[in-house]
């Protein structure tokens, strides 16, 4: 069964609740991890380094686009963005024969 039939409207409200309710954990997840492990590099970094700032920085500012992205993902999902072109292209589809 293709990706986008999978996830379409053909799915109960009970699974597409569960999937966004597992997303979201997801997200809650990675968020506490950003939060606690870089809070570490930067105690770290500002205690051990000799100008601070070294590498801490950048391991937030790359792991933060990560986060953003995975934000963004769950942001869209939850629009219902996929499943709106799904039947609007299969209204297309229909349209066409």
């Amino acid at each position: 069964m293709p990706t986008f039939v999978a996830r379409s409207g053909l799915r109960t409200p009970e699974e597409r609740a569960r999937r966004r309710a597992r997303y979201l954990s997801g997200l809650l997840w990675h968020t506490g991890a950003f939060l606690i492990i870089n809070a570490f590099f930067w105690i770290l970094d500002l205690s051990i380094g000799p100008g601070g700032l070294e590498w801490a920085f950048w391991i937030t500012l790359f792991w933060g686009f990560a986060l953003a992205f995975h934000a963004l993902a769950y942001y869209v999902d939850g629009r219902g963005i996929e499943e709106r072109r799904y039947l609007r292209y299969l209204e297309e589809e229909k349209r066409r024969d």
